[in-house]
């Protein structure tokens, strides 16, 4: 591998003198700093990070940890992240947990041994304690989407109980009596929170907490939602208002209600949560309650980058809570 000596050999100048074409081009003359760039064009001389890292003392790699990569929530998570650290001249890393505890600790303590400037994250772990190996190396991290619960930490989220309740009340307007939820994993606090406004939205509505049945599946995609779509076809009486916890859930639950050849919302109202891509794309276009994925990643990242550009003693830590929208299409018009 060409190291920042053979540059220097070939150039004719001492290595610092390379090292500031780098790092501190203004220090150096055009006519050298040209000369030096030649070189390094023509030999292929990559600067190694690792070891600019351990003069410098500061990474500038950003980490981010989500649950799921293959929810189109998350990638946009990651673009408005990525966009704000690029300002910055930083990179970010992104990684994902799959919803696995054990891969979350896995990926939390390589980003500690490779000494990341700070970490983005969406915990797996509902207690926290995955986390652990950042404070134990004073690594500064940002929750996103989920709520810092002890102020320890900065965090980015949506208010998912008004998200809930924007979805329930409009099924219930649209002249339904009794919803059916399909949440995810009970141990996440989203699922949780979103449930809870849908029961909130019932109660303002002078209904029951019995109205609202609940299927859980066991993962936040697709497949689970076809599996929960089979099931719900199952009760009786057929329900006619179905809330997911999240979009992918909703298109599982779509293509099974039509398998079975029912009609959407004529027989079947459905409702999705984070409003992506996919969503106005669907064979009946889903409704759904939108958030704001880019500005949470952009946000979450520049918090970040505040905590670690200035005095990390004198940081505030702030939770920031953003607002979600109901996007209303197709899929859940007032029955006939």
């Amino acid at each position: 591998m060409v190291g920042i000596k053979d540059v220097a050999r070939q150039a004719g100048v001492s290595v610092g003198t390379v090292s500031n074409v780098i790092n501190r081009p203004d220090l150096v003359s055009e006519e050298t700093r040209t000369r030096v760039q030649s070189v390094i064009n023509k030999l292929g001389y990559i600067r190694s990070e690792s070891a600019r890292q351990l003069r410098a003392g500061a990474s500038r790699i950003v980490a981010l940890l989500v649950l799921d990569m293959g929810n189109p929530f998350f990638v946009d998570v990651a673009k408005g992240a990525e966009r704000a650290a690029r300002q910055s001249g930083l990179g970010v890393m992104v990684c994902n947990s799959a919803q696995s505890t054990s891969e979350e600790v896995e990926y939390l303590s390589l980003f500690a041994e490779q000494r990341v400037r700070g970490v983005l994250v969406t915990p797996a772990d509902p207690t926290g304690r995955s986390l652990d190996a950042l404070r134990r190396q004073r690594i500064p991290y940002v929750l996103v989407d989920r709520v810092s619960a002890d102020a320890a930490a900065c965090s980015v989220s949506v208010d998912d109980v008004v998200g809930g309740r924007l979805a329930a009340q409009h099924l219930i307007a649209a002249g339904h009596t009794s919803l059916v939820y399909v949440g995810g994993p009970r141990d996440l606090p989203q699922v949780r929170d979103r449930r809870a406004g849908a029961l909130a939205a019932l109660q303002e509505a002078g209904l029951p907490p019995e109205a609202l049945t609940e299927i859980s599946a066991d993962r936040l995609d697709v497949s689970a939602g076809r599996d929960a779509g089979a099931r719900l076809l199952g009760l009786a009486p057929r329900p006619t208002a179905v809330f997911c916890a999240n979009d992918l859930l909703a298109l599982g639950v779509l293509q099974a209600v039509f398998a079975a050849r029912i009609s959407v919302p004529e027989q079947m109202a459905i409702v999705g949560y984070d409003d992506i891509e996919f969503a106005a794309a669907a064979a009946v276009p889903l409704t759904s309650v939108r958030q704001p994925a880019v500005a949470m990643g952009r946000l979450a990242a520049e918090m970040l980058m505040e905590e670690t550009s200035g005095d990390s003693e004198a940081h505030e830590h702030r939770q920031v809570v953003l607002q979600p929208e109901l996007v209303v299409r197709g899929s859940s018009l007032t029955p006939r």
